[in-house]
């Protein structure tokens, strides 16, 4: 049972939102992130730290399988744009729903395409609120700039509107949407493999990215400290945390779809959400990219899968004493 306050949550109630896709990116198996979670005891976690969940699965109408492996699913260099397009709305529509009935929104993927929808969510309910983007990769390439066409990497730069003439029409909903990300109100952690593109870009906006460069010369406590006084300097906004397993290097986090070594290391990563939680204003989670086939053995399937766990745990109040 955590005792930690969390302020726009005061009810102490969880929605996890399911998110089974692989449709960001061609690699199968971090469909089944999800249930590998679930089936890991990630509901059990919830409740032993005090917290009512409810379960939202806005994708059980698809055929996943049947989508992504629609070829004429292409615009330009895009590859799956509908899919991701069609998925994304349903998991916007859960979070949002999540955000307007004062529950906290724990959406577990899946592949990191459907931050695009947990962030303008997020956007949304919360205008003012900070977002921390916790990943070895800056996901803000536009479809201009995407060297491999997987929108896995463009979430953010979808969450924020840019480049909106390059974009299939399918995603014309988000131009709808009310409240876009904000350059200033979204902070990166553990960036290590930045496309030339994305680092022109976030140069450009002045967006706060803290790659492991600045993790090695400060130390990850002033870094998370830097990063929360870039999105929420007040100190009394919310604040949604979209964390790529990634992020974690692989040494420890094995099955997942793009490792890059030089990560953070698994206490690293772990004390970034302790000392989120710690400020009471966590009001949105993404757990993203745990990918079980890509294991070559069952102690990576083991290691990642709890690693995505302790982040839930830590997120959700668990400390070490």
């Amino acid at each position: 049972m955590s005792d930690l306050e969390y302020k726009f949550v005061s009810a102490r109630k969880v929605t996890v939102i399911r998110a089974p896709f692989s449709g960001g990116q061609g690699k199968g198996g971090v469909e089944d992130g999800p249930d590998k979670m679930e089936e890991f005891g990630l509901l059990r976690d919830i409740a032993e730290l005090g917290w009512t969940a409810t379960v939202d699965d806005p994708l059980a109408k698809f055929d996943l399988a049947t989508l992504k492996a629609d070829p004429s699913d292409v615009y330009g260099n895009c590859k799956r744009p509908k899919m991701v397009s069609d998925c994304c709305r349903l998991i916007f529509d859960a979070a949002t729903a999540a955000h307007e009935n004062k529950t906290l929104p724990v959406t577990v993927g899946g592949d990191h395409s459907i931050g695009m929808a947990t962030i303008l969510a997020f956007a949304n309910a919360h205008p003012d609120g900070g977002i921390l983007w916790i990943d070895a990769h800056a996901d803000i390439n536009t479809p201009s700039t995407t060297p491999s066409g997987n929108l896995h990497g463009c979430p953010v730069a979808f969450a924020m509107g840019l480049e909106e003439d390059s974009w299939p029409p399918h995603f014309d909903w988000i131009k709808q949407v009310k409240h876009k990300v904000r350059p200033d109100r979204i902070a990166y952690i553990g960036l290590r493999d930045v496309d030339p593109g994305e680092k022109k870009l976030l140069k450009e906006l002045g967006i706060a990215a803290y790659s492991m460069y600045h993790v090695d010369k400060y130390g990850i406590n002033k870094v998370v400290e830097m990063a929360l006084q870039r999105v929420n300097p007040s100190g009394n906004k919310p604040v949604h945390v979209s964390y790529d397993v990634d992020a974690i290097d692989p040494l420890y986090v094995a099955a997942t779809g793009t490792p890059v070594r030089g990560g953070l290391s698994l206490r690293e990563g772990l004390f970034l959400v302790e000392e989120i939680a710690a400020t009471g204003n966590l009001a949105g989670l993404d757990i993203v990219e745990v990918n079980p086939a890509l294991a070559s053995t069952e102690t990576h399937i083991v290691d990642t899968v709890n690693a995505g766990l302790s982040i839930a745990r830590c997120a959700l109040g668990e400390t070490i004493l």
